[in-house]
């Protein structure tokens, strides 16, 4: 069903409201309420034992020189700010203005008190608010509003987790309202305050560009619902400030192919654009299938139209990590780090795993469409992003962990025990993850194009320099020299894609450690092959930091490094800050088509629950690690047999 712009928000506005209005006697406030309240909110957080352990020094902004070999730049492009209704409902308001200036390194306080702040600043941003709220706080500055919109634009001023609720019920159960209170009959009206939103949007985007120091997006997400809390969201980016007039939403577009489309026939002459899906092990298994989220089956118009949209995807954000399942696959132990959703089980359609769900098992899956198509409609890199809804653009460092939304995590106890003493889910966020571009030079043109040709990566909040080419006839001792331009010239980066021949096959590989972080322990690769029509991948560990690698079963021996949890110190004399290696695929087949992605493992530190136990004194949580290991995943390289004509 494809509904008009104002019928879609009356879906979630009025319908929301009607239901608040049943189960308000039941509404638990997410704001303290009174001074009273206020002041015991503030006293706990003052209570909290910020000197339990040690955290870096702040360190200023240092812009790097233009380079034709390319540098790493380090963002967030998945960010929420007061524009989005769920961010505000959550007492968010914090303004885009704000996010930027915490970007750039700021300090700032968050809804309940708390302060974040960056150890090192971002190098761009792309701020992502839901374009399916885009004008409803024009709408409730209206002076002259329906009662129903002025008890909703009310109740928006007291976030009340039940408020949230019924409106996400609302949502999911998609009904058709007709009574427009909001907005009072006029779709004119809708549209045309959803446009001063977004045109806000790029102001503060233009106000804190500073090429070649700090770059920033247009940019909004696109948010159709799923049951259960499922997610089938994208964010769209744009190369420049030449946009559409109209934010297309989840009310305009009833599907992503609708999304696409509309986005080609709107973002025209120097208008560029792409979309980047996030929590794939969020979307029931829509994520990689081969329908639409409205069960419509791809056709080949749309497989192209998705290969020309969809270059990167977001594998890793709070809500946990996309790469894999323990239960696909070669079912390697680095599969559960940060993911918490089960396999589904027979006939479970929603709140599970599906074998469509997953990074790993879209880039299988993409080798087989390529049998049946002639072109790989998933050859996409990967990044990382937070999904934070406090305003606070790549606050991912375990120790500065406040939260992903405002009254629902914060202060410290509320982040471990969860909202009304539940911490089932709370406990199981993490603070997200960071997308790392190797780009010319820190500008929007040359970070989206560097996009587009996926020469990125993904982290899951720390700084690990990663850096991958492939090739046939990498220097032998690439290694030793890190020669780059030798690199470029006989082999390709990340994102690219090698003509299959016989010979070695080898991967140069370089990371280096987040200076304010742990050691790495290990390099790995996976690499993924359709044989005999079944998916088939193998699991390599290449390269060791402190410890051996066994020959015979490609895994390195644990190096031995601890944490001490009682203050979060951790070993700098196990692992390694620089690894390099040049690798050769054991198993190579010149008749394959296969991809090739590297993960950089860390050694282990104190997980954000950890230091939330030190700061309010507690014994550590016993459902969730005490520790984890950082990781980097690099986007693939596929190796395609007989690119050209013999």
């Amino acid at each position: 069903m494809r509904w008009t712009y104002w019928v879609g928000l009356v879906a979630i506005c009025v319908a929301g409201w009607v239901i608040y209005g049943i189960v308000n006697r039941l509404n638990t406030s997410l704001q303290p309420e009174g001074q009273e309240a206020l002041a015991e909110l503030r006293a706990s957080i003052e209570a909290q034992n910020e000197a339990a352990f040690s955290r870096p020094a702040k360190k200023a902004l240092q812009p790097q020189q233009a380079n034709t070999l390319k540098n790493v730049y380090f963002g967030d492009l998945h960010v929420h700010t007061d524009l989005s209704f769920d961010s505000y409902l959550f007492g968010n308001r914090l303004d885009s203005d704000t996010a930027y200036r915490i970007a750039k390194g700021e300090s700032a306080e968050i809804a309940t008190g708390e302060r974040v702040e960056l150890t090192r600043p971002l190098d761009f941003v792309g701020l992502t608010d839901h374009a399916e709220g885009f004008g409803l706080h024009e709408a409730c500055a209206l002076t002259q509003k329906s009662s129903a919109a002025s008890d909703y634009c009310s109740a928006m001023e007291n976030p009340s987790l039940r408020f949230f609720l019924s409106l996400r019920a609302a949502g999911e159960s998609r009904p058709m309202i007709k009574d427009l209170a909001i907005y009072q009959d006029n779709a004119e009206v809708a549209r045309t305050f959803a446009d001063s939103t977004w045109q806000k949007i790029k102001q503060a985007a233009e106000r804190h560009y500073e090429p070649g120091t700090f770059t920033t997006f247009a940019g909004y997400e696109y948010s159709p619902v799923l049951p259960d809390r499922g997610k089938h969201h994208r964010n769209i980016l744009f190369r420049s400030m030449d946009t559409p007039q109209h934010a297309i939403s989840a009310y305009d577009a009833a599907s992503e192919i609708d999304l696409w489309q509309q986005l080609e026939a709107t973002c025209t002459d120097n208008c560029q654009f792409l979309t980047i899906p996030h929590n794939p092990n969020k979307t029931w298994g829509l994520a990689f299938a081969s329908h639409t989220i409205d069960g419509v089956p791809y056709t080949i118009d749309n497989w192209q139209l998705r290969e020309r949209s969809e270059p990167i995807v977001e594998m890793f954000q709070i809500k946990g990590s996309s790469e894999c399942s323990s239960a696909f696959g070669a079912g390697d132990e680095e599969c559960s780090f940060e993911q918490f959703l089960p396999v589904c089980a027979e006939s479970q359609e929603t709140a599970c795993i599906f074998p469509t769900s997953m990074v790993r098992d879209g880039l299988q899956k993409g080798l087989a469409l390529e049998d049946e198509l002639g072109f790989n409609p998933m050859k996409f890199g990967l990044i990382g992003s937070t999904d934070t809804h406090n305003s606070n653009p790549g606050d991912t460092e375990e120790w500065d962990a406040r939260g992903p939304a405002g009254f629902t995590s914060s202060p410290a106890a509320r982040r471990l025990d969860g909202v009304g003493g539940r911490s089932e889910g709370s406990l199981q966020r993490n603070p997200g993850g960071l997308a790392a571009i190797w780009a010319a030079e820190n500008t929007r043109e040359a970070l989206f194009d560097a996009m587009r040709a996926k020469e990125v990566y993904a982290t899951s909040g720390t700084r690990i320099t990663l850096r991958v080419f492939a090739g046939f006839d990498l220097p032998l001792d690439i290694a030793a020299t890190g020669d780059i331009a030798a690199a470029y010239q006989t082999g390709v980066p990340m994102g690219g894609t090698v003509e299959g021949k016989d010979g070695e096959m080898a991967l140069f590989v370089w990371a280096a450690k987040d200076p304010d972080n742990a050691p790495l322990a290990k390099l790995q690769v996976i690499k993924g092959w359709v044989e005999d029509g079944k998916r088939q991948e193998a699991v390599y560990d290449i390269a060791c930091g402190g410890s051996q690698l066994n020959p015979v079963t490609h895994r390195c021996a644990a190096n031995g490094a601890k944490v001490d949890t009682t203050d979060c110190s951790w070993q700098s004399s196990e692992g390694a800050a620089q690894i390099t290696t040049r690798w050769i695929d054991p198993d190579y087949a010149p008749n394959e088509d296969a991809f090739y992605y590297v993960r950089a493992v860390q050694n282990p530190t104190c997980r954000w629950s950890t230091y939330d136990s030190l700061r309010l004194g507690r014994e550590l949580p016993t459902e969730v690690p005490a520790t984890v290991t950082e990781m980097a995943w690099a986007s693939p390289v596929w190796v395609k047999q007989q690119l050209t004509p013999q």
